[in-house]
């Protein structure tokens, strides 16, 4: 968003904010669509980054949705009583939450879990026969060593999938995976690498399960950087992904977006100077911003965010050098190089653009909503687990 009517709009919301601009959210979701969709694979749009009804509505309306992936039982909660009924817990399944996940089987919805060892599913089918509810179970699967999962080609899969098949409180809905490893990748070539591997090793891992005699419905793949990298996707029949939405600076770091289509930023104002360092102190510090620091180990060292003014036009080489709870120190990304406090007299907005979208939006309570005539809304998002 860059329009002088969205600047002056804002001009009057208290800071930090967290600002949304709608169209690029639309076009953010088109694009995932369309990647997804030419290749054939329904998408199961991750909700954890935006935690958002709204939100969720736009991606829907974009097509080749289904269902949600979650993250926390509250969003389960949440989106199912805003009308999601296919969900998929991706998280590795706690037994003493299935009481509360059971709630939601028996409201109607079908809440898919995810496991991957033999004593957390003995635990959980403890627990389903306990509740009296029959639970499906996603196996995840560790494409690349990046996180949890078992691996496609290890012994004990097939085992654990004909243990969950043929347990009484539990059913075999298939198998998912995460290629977490995609968001190291250094170039294009990686990203393809990883996108290859991801697909290839789920696929594996279904046909092990299914030549056991066994029925493997769901074969899901997901992260952003890999959903946008055209491989065959034959064998796989969703792709879960959430941080497209809105992009961030993680993902412009691995090429996968520029940093033109983030669609969310926080809006910020100018509190003092540092004068003779050249720095600027605005009230967005890393209760506003988050911790992270995801571009640190990229090419490009983004601090905590990226600075631009409030029309949204990026300040070459400006970035939240340093972060205190309430304050942001903002400069030159190049020391030696300082800014003229007479350019940015206190009181004046910048956006910041986020290393992290989901952990930078999970600071704030709604979204400000924003399109080329200024604000159109203001969009509640949820929290907690």
């Amino acid at each position: 968003m860059s329009t002088e009517a969205v600047a002056n709009a804002l001009a009057a919301v208290e800071t930090p904010a967290l600002v949304l601009d709608r169209e690029k959210l639309r076009r953010n979701a088109r694009q995932m669509a369309a990647a997804v969709g030419s290749r054939g694979v329904m998408l199961r749009p991750h909700v954890k980054t935006h935690k958002s009804v709204a939100v969720w509505q736009e991606i829907v309306a974009a097509g080749g949705t289904r269902g949600i992936t979650v993250s926390t039982l509250a969003e389960a909660e949440h989106f199912f009583a805003h009308g999601a009924t296919d969900i998929l817990y991706a998280v590795g399944i706690a037994p003493a939450k299935i009481a509360r996940a059971a709630r939601l089987l028996r409201a109607g919805a079908r809440l898919m879990l995810v496991v991957d060892d033999p004593g957390q599913a003995g635990a959980v089918a403890a627990a389903a026969r306990a509740e009296q509810v029959v639970l499906p179970l996603v196996i995840e699967i560790d494409v690349d060593g990046h996180r949890a999962g078992i691996r496609p080609d290890a012994d004990e899969l097939v085992p654990l999938a004909r243990f969950i098949a043929t347990e009484p409180g539990l059913q075999l809905a298939g198998v998912m995976t995460h290629a977490g490893g995609s968001y190291g990748s250094a170039s294009l070539a990686d990203r393809t690498a990883a996108a290859r591997n991801e697909a290839t090793r789920i696929v594996e891992a279904a046909a092990r399960i299914r030549a056991a005699g066994l029925a493997c419905e769901i074969v899901s793949i997901g992260s952003t950087p890999t959903a946008l990298t055209p491989v065959d996707l034959a064998g796989v029949t969703e792709v879960r992904a959430g941080v497209y939405s809105f992009f961030d600076l993680v993902m412009a770091g691995l090429g996968v977006a520029e940093p033109q289509q983030i669609a969310i930023s926080v809006l910020a104002t100018v509190i003092g100077h540092q004068a003779e360092k050249g720095l600027l102190i605005t009230d967005a510090g890393w209760m506003a911003l988050s911790r992270d620091r995801g571009t640190a180990s990229q090419a490009v060292d983004q601090g905590y965010g990226l600075v631009c003014d409030a029309q949204g036009h990026v300040l070459a080489d400006v970035i939240v050098r340093e972060c205190n709870q309430e304050h942001g120190i903002v400069g030159y990304r190049t020391p030696g190089a300082g800014l003229a406090p007479a350019h940015f007299p206190v009181g004046t907005q910048l956006r910041i653009l986020p290393n992290h979208a989901c952990a930078t939006a999970a600071q704030h309570g709604h979204y400000v909503v924003v399109d080329e005539n200024g604000i159109i809304g203001h969009w509640p998002r949820i929290s907690g687990w």
